[in-house]
Order: structure tokens, then sequence, then C-alpha cells
């Protein structure tokens, strides 16, 4: 009787052992962690020299050019007031939009005449001076 116990309990073993192998290499189900994405918008950058870069990016799409020169009006509308009769060096940043909007080459007479208007409405002390910048870049587009 000695023997068959010995024997039983191996195979008792063996058994147990065979369990925990198992238990051990079966994958584990790991539970499906719901992931929540949101589709959102690359963020858009409304710094002026930002929207001065898309502006002067001659690939631009005619899209693209409206839609910073609207975030321009938007975010930087208003030009700081002058100086008695001298004009703040930071409308040089804006003759320069105005120049650069004349001459991109996906622009159209909306999109000039819309900028102009808009820029000039909100900033009356400029006026002389966004139609001169306006007046440069139409005249430094030359006959195509």
């Amino acid at each position: 009787m000695d023997i068959t116990l010995l024997i039983e309990t191996i195979l008792g073993l063996v058994v147990i052992l065979a369990i925990l192998v198992f238990i051990l290499i079966m994958p584990e189900k790991k539970q499906k962690k719901k992931i929540y994405t949101t589709k959102s918008k690359p963020v858009r950058k409304t710094d002026l020299e930002s929207l001065r870069y898309i502006i002067r990016n001659r690939v631009s799409t005619k899209e693209q050019l409206k839609q910073a020169l609207d975030d321009v009006l938007k975010y930087h509308g208003s030009i700081p007031k002058k100086f008695g009769s001298r004009m703040n060096p930071l409308f040089n940043g804006y003759m320069e939009i105005l120049i650069m909007v004349c001459r991109h080459p996906n622009t159209d007479k909306d999109i000039i005449i819309s900028f102009d208007k808009e820029l000039s409405k909100r900033n009356p002390e400029y006026q002389n001076e966004i139609n001169d910048s306006l007046k440069r870049g139409l005249d430094s587009r030359g006959i195509v």
C-alpha cells in the first residue's frame, strides 16, 4: 500500500503542476480599456509672425490666405496709436502684410478689398498709410 500511496501522491502533484503551468502559460485576458479619442482640429497659431508666414508662403491656398487675414484682423486688428504725426514702428508689419497680400499668387480682389476696408475701418488714423501701402503692393504686382 505504500507504493500505491506514493504513486497517487506523485500523480496528484503532477496534475497540480500541470494546472499551475497551464495557468501560467495561458494568455491573460486583458480587459479592454476604452480609450476615448477626440478628433480635434490642429491648433492654429495666431501670433502675428505665424500669420505673416502663411501670407508670405507662395503655396498657401486662397482659403488659407483668407483665414490668415481674418485671424490678423481678429487678433491683431488694431494698430498701436501714432506718435504725433509719426506712425508707430509696428505699422511696418501691417504694411508688409498688405504688400504681401497684393503680391500673393492666390489672392483675388475680394480678399484684398475686404482686408483693406476692415483694416481701415478699425484704424482710421492710419487710413492714408494703409492706402499708400495698398497702392505700393498693387503697383509691385506688375503686368502679368
